[in-house]
């Protein structure tokens, strides 16, 4: 049996790929998303709820894990961000797998994963689609989010690749530095390509 095409999606934070991941899934192609799976399993009554809480105590509550409590554990401190990772990653991965077997009858499917190429992600792909907008808008983005600071953009663009290096790695690059209809009509264009 064949699998379908796997669209890999990423893109730095405030670039739209959540905006741009909607627009395949309006179009008919199933996403999965890896941060939405995350958010799920460490909510209220999430599958690493217990085992977050064992590897940093007093980090979850009755609402799930409590970002903040976990962010002041693993906040720059690395080993601790890789206890962390060592725990969400292969639940996510059987999330995934699962997610690929009931669309296995798809042409094609997304992996919505913002840190695609940081983590070796990219080579589970078959094609490589990078979101992407000038970083006056991508900042202007993220600094607009509830709660957001200087510091924390700071930290995660840190963590990220930087943007062109991104595009150069990529197959497809959709620009979202542009109005949403422009946006929809490269997503429509690409699914037609693919």
């Amino acid at each position: 049996m064949t699998q379908p095409k796997i669209i890999g999606l990423t893109g730095s934070i405030g670039m739209g790929k959540s905006t741009v991941a909607a627009m395949f899934a309006e179009a008919g192609i199933p996403v999965f998303d890896a941060d939405a799976e995350v958010r799920a399993m460490q909510g209220p009554g999430g599958e690493l709820l217990a085992p977050i809480e064992a590897a940093f105590p007093g980090s979850t509550g009755p609402n799930g894990v409590d970002r903040d409590k976990l962010g002041h554990q693993v906040f720059a401190d690395k080993p601790a961000l890789a206890r962390l990772e060592a725990i969400v990653h292969p639940a996510v991965a059987a999330k995934r797998a699962a997610f690929l077997e009931a669309n296995a009858d798809k042409p094609a499917v997304v992996f919505d994963i913002p840190l695609l190429f940081e983590r070796g992600g990219h080579e589970a792909v078959d094609t490589i689609v990078v979101v992407s907008a000038p970083e006056d808008v991508q900042r202007a983005r993220v600094l607009a989010r509830s709660g957001m600071t200087v510091e924390k953009f700071e930290h995660i663009y840190g963590l990220q690749l930087h943007d062109a290096e991104k595009r150069a790695r990529a197959d497809h690059v959709i620009d979202t530095g542009t109005t949403l209809a422009e946006t929809r009509a490269q997503v429509l264009a690409l699914i037609a390509s693919l």
